[in-house]
């Protein structure tokens, strides 16, 4: 072939490689250009969607779980609270060790007359009248506690029961907030009378005793049926700290409020105020 007919072989252009997914660069300020702007907004606006709707599922679960919660508990014997879980879990793993917890259900006809009038008279004497929450107390118990060491509580005994079913200890916010919405998920679904017949079974009356029943055995040794009006009152006496508390061996302090509680009992009219809720429909 003649050398001038022959031409000189150059190597193909490489065909260019294209990213699957084109990335805009930052400018040397590193921002975005305008054009990914939306990109990312549209980003965040997904994820904002997406816990939007899993924080309203896990609402609707805990509104739809509470009710049917408090409506199994408004016919069935509880079994056990929330206070006593902790207490068992405390105590299983803590410092003191294990600790057997006594606690047994009883209704409020097999519980004497004098132990309800003594709780009310000492915690609540307002528990008929209110709707779950003493306000004048409240205001009472804020304006107390700006020169008080030792804040008072001003809980009724639907806040309470609210508390020790449902919930843990504590006085922040969020425990409050939910404190008040189980308050008025019981006042609502339940009578006053079963309001009250919940906390005398699942009030802490020292360690390890739960219940009027097994703190009638524990320290009186008989059954709840059968306590008197004094031996209700030290009982009732000793609810605000039973773990710092004793029955058997009360203080001055205590040994005076059990006194107090009996004459607010007398007070109230003795054991016909609870006329009204031992009616069919208290």
């Amino acid at each position: 072939m003649p050398s001038e007919w022959r031409q000189e072989a150059h190597p193909l252009p490489e065909a260019p490689v294209r990213p699957l997914m084109q990335v805009v660069p930052e400018n040397a300020s590193g921002v975005l250009p305008p054009m990914a702007m939306p990109l990312r907004l549209a980003g965040i606006s997904f994820r904002l969607r997406f816990l939007r709707a899993l924080l309203l599922k896990w609402l609707l679960f805990f509104l739809a779980g509470s009710i049917a919660l408090a409506a199994l508990f408004r016919w069935a014997p509880v079994p056990f609270s929330s206070l006593m879980v902790q207490r068992q879990f405390a105590g299983t793993f803590g410092s003191k060790g294990h600790q057997a917890q006594k606690y047994s259900w009883v209704s409020l006809e097999q519980i004497s007359q004098h132990a309800p009038l003594a709780v009310i008279a000492a915690e609540d004497q307002k528990f008929l009248s209110h709707h779950g929450f003493d306000f004048e107390a409240i205001g009472k118990a804020w304006q107390e506690n700006q020169r008080r060491k030792n804040p008072r509580g001003a809980s009724t005994i639907s806040q309470q029961v609210a508390k020790n079913l449902f919930l843990w200890p504590g006085k922040s916010f969020l425990r409050k907030g939910m404190e008040a919405y189980f308050t008025l998920l019981l006042e609502g679904l339940w009578p006053k009378r079963r309001i009250l017949e919940v906390y005398l079974n699942v009030a802490e009356f020292g360690p390890g005793i739960f219940g009027v029943e097994a703190a009638s055995r524990a320290y009186f040794h008989k059954p709840a049926a059968k306590l008197n009006a004094a031996e209700a009152a030290i009982l009732a006496a000793i609810l605000p700290s039973p773990l710092r508390s004793s029955v058997l061996k009360p203080s001055g302090y205590i040994t005076n409020r059990a006194w107090q509680i009996q004459k607010q009992m007398r007070l109230l009219g003795g054991t016909g105020f609870l006329r009204p809720l031992l009616s069919p429909r208290g």
